[in-house]
């Protein structure tokens, strides 16, 4: 069996250890005669299970007992109208950062439930290049809620500071870099993730939030059931049948967090692999073109071009020759992309640029 580096965006990557105590367990899981998916979410096997990784995801993250884990589902799309649906009513307005495609989208979802400000650094040709400046932002501070998105997987930029936004609650899709870097917990109010690029396989979306914030939503009655956080918060996240199996991988890749010295260890692994791809693109005298501002390129999406879109093709087909698979960029920016998330481990980066090198070489 060989396994190849995968840099695809999501689902991406899960940590092979994880993937083998998964095998392991697959016919019998905590001595139950049954796989985690078979196993009743009422169980007591399986609620210790859920519990347990509420706990350890608060404890990698540095949170206390006023934040509460949701394990919901939709993905981190669902949540660009979950959250309005649940923070504004009654006229009350928000304020959105927008530094990429998905900060866009959930702006245009937040105003289908209330008035919103945007504060973009989109370009005038319609890309983002770059996070926002501290000078840029200026929320009122009337906002419900201030919301981010912390790194862009589609132009392969990243906030690298917190932003202040004053009195209002800051709300973060944290998609794609949770848990790559420790963050501040105390700046948030409210952060969301699809588990798909740092936390595990897809179906699952995790919600960590400040008891005190979501007893700022809507009442519940006003709302669908399923779409309100009171609903999932007074149930455990155990209203209906949750994604055990996404969640039982969720607690594995925690497990495995925790083994390389949880947060702080991940962050020099993903700032060594940053200087080793950003390095052969900067070295490359042109031959590789990152359109990302220095200050805020992603440590996680590395996005970068060639000289033409056959020559970029051609990349992507040598890559996958080479065992590199998932280097095309998204459908509608183009180029190339290495989705870099926590699996992927310093090996990985030096491998991908003595491709990049040998490539240039041959092609330049």
């Amino acid at each position: 069996m060989k396994r190849v580096i995968n840099f695809n965006a999501g689902p991406a990557g899960i940590p092979v250890e994880v993937l083998e105590q998964a095998r392991d367990e697959m016919l019998d899981w905590n001595n139950t005669g049954m796989s985690v998916m078979e196993v009743s979410h009422r169980s007591k096997e399986y609620e210790a299970m859920h519990d347990e990784t509420q706990e350890r995801f608060k404890a990698l993250a540095g949170m206390g007992p006023e934040w509460k884990v949701l394990f919901l589902t939709g993905g981190a799309s669902s949540q660009f109208f979950q959250v309005p649906m649940n923070f504004l009513f009654d006229g009350r307005k928000a304020t959105y950062l927008v530094t990429g495609t998905w900060g866009k989208k959930a702006l245009e979802e937040a105003k289908r439930f209330g008035p919103c400000d945007a504060i973009s650094s989109k370009n005038p040709d319609g890309t983002f290049t770059r996070v926002l400046r501290q000078d840029e932002i200026s929320v009122d501070p009337s906002s419900a809620y201030v919301h981010m998105t912390s790194n862009n997987t589609l132009f392969g930029s990243q906030w690298h500071y917190w932003p202040e936004v004053g009195s209002s609650p800051l709300v973060c899709d944290m998609s794609s870099d949770i848990f790559s870097r420790p963050f501040p917990v105390d700046k948030f109010s409210f952060i969301y993730a699809g588990a798909q690029k740092n936390l595990g396989p897809s179906g699952l979306t995790v919600v960590a939030a400040r008891q005190d914030f979501l007893e700022k939503s809507q009442e519940s009655a006003k709302l669908p059931t399923m779409l309100s956080y009171a609903t999932h918060l007074e149930n455990n996240s155990l209203y209906n049948t949750p994604p055990c199996f996404s969640i039982y991988m969720l607690s594995l890749t925690l497990k495995w967090l925790e083994k390389r010295g949880g947060l702080a260890a991940m962050a020099q692994v993903n700032e060594e692999k940053g200087k080793i791809v950003y390095g052969a693109i900067d070295a490359s005298q042109g031959f590789y073109r990152c359109p990302v501002q220095k200050d805020s390129r992603s440590l996680m999406n590395v996005v970068f071009r060639l000289g033409s879109e056959e020559l970029e093709e051609l990349f992507v087909k040598e890559a996958k020759a080479a065992g590199i698979i998932g280097v095309k960029g998204h459908r509608s920016t183009g180029g190339i992309r290495f989705s870099m998330y926590n699996a992927n481990l310093a090996a990985s980066a030096h491998a991908a640029a003595a491709f990049m090198d040998d490539f240039r070489r041959r092609h330049g």
